[in-house]
């Protein structure tokens, strides 16, 4: 046991180098016999490490189809810079956001990448619901922690989970504030991926046991110039999606000035003192359209009663 833990801490600093020296790839799924020669690399935080030679492999005609493969779904959408906005005066916990992503995404009904959360900000206060999920932060700490270089912000503003590379650590599930992060703890179920050439980061799958997931903000779809399913589906139009760039975001029925949404309505980011800089607004839930009661038509008085207690 020892000696697995040491190769595995050796062979993370190796996938976490490689990553960032782009020119190596990682020898996986073999035996290694270490040379004794050290090799300094820069690892995806910017230190300066040593690994041995014997890790390493310099890129050759034989890798480069799997280099390839590797940066596909880190290439950003070029000029775009994604943001989301939530009316929470919208929200009746109508739960289409989350059928439609499990649909697409293939994922249990046990699992939720998007989770619609009973708040309530003071004793005085009225309770309303809220749709918690990836919050994309431009200054992500599940990143900074992956040792794999399997978590990544692109510069169009998502972060993003290469499924092939996680090897289930958990350290971003840790690292992670809003707790938006899923672990595959059972085989997960996947669609048939006949025909598909190699595993994808824009569409999240295949599915693999023991690793992370969580909300993807379709990038597949956004890149097609589509809005998310979450977008589209909601009967309230809850859920605004949109580029900061263009300074315009839409709930699919209206478009309008990200700008101004954010200052007429006071636009906020959850749990902004953090210093993650979310690319999540949400604005408060002011003339809202439904009681909060409406939200409990679909939910078991066991929901309805964990819920309440979470609230307090």
């Amino acid at each position: 046991m020892e000696k697995e833990r040491r190769n595995f801490i050796k062979k993370g600093a190796a996938i976490g180098a490689t990553g960032a020296a782009g020119l190596m790839t990682w020898m996986a799924a073999e035996d290694v016999n270490e040379t004794g020669e050290k090799v300094k690399l820069l690892s995806t935080n910017g230190e300066i490490i040593e690994v041995d030679k014997a890790y390493l492999k310099m890129a050759s005609v034989e890798n480069a189809e799997q280099m390839r493969r590797d940066l596909i779904g880190r290439e950003p959408v070029p000029g775009r810079k994604f943001i989301m906005v939530v009316d929470l005066g919208r929200c009746r916990n109508a739960k289409k956001c989350i059928i439609a992503c499990q649909k697409m995404h293939y994922l249990a009904e046990d699992k939720e990448w998007l989770k619609v959360k009973l708040l309530k900000d003071s004793d005085a206060g009225a309770p309303y619901w809220f749709p918690k999920l990836c919050m994309h932060c431009d200054n992500p700490p599940c990143v900074k922690v992956c040792p794999v270089a399997a978590t990544f912000k692109r510069e169009d503003g998502l972060v993003l989970i290469d499924n092939d590379k996680c090897i289930g650590c958990k350290f971003c599930m840790v690292a992670c504030p809003y707790s938006t992060r899923v672990f595959n703890w059972e085989d997960p179920e996947n669609p048939d991926m006949e025909g598909a050439e190699f595993p994808s980061t824009e569409t999240s799958l295949p599915h693999y046991h023991n690793t992370v997931e969580k909300c993807d903000f379709c990038p597949d779809m956004v890149r097609m110039g589509k809005l998310p399913d979450c977008v589209t589906v909601c009967p309230n139009g809850v859920f605004y999606f949109g580029d900061e760039n263009e300074d315009a975001v839409t709930n699919g029925d209206e478009t309008v000035r990200l700008s101004a949404l954010l200052k007429d309505r006071a636009g906020y980011r959850y749990m902004e003192e953090l210093g993650t800089k979310p690319r999540v607004y949400y604005l408060p839930p002011v003339n809202r359209m439904f009681p909060v009661e409406r939200g409990y038509r679909d939910l078991s008085e066991e929901e309805i009663n964990v819920m309440k207690d979470q609230m307090k």
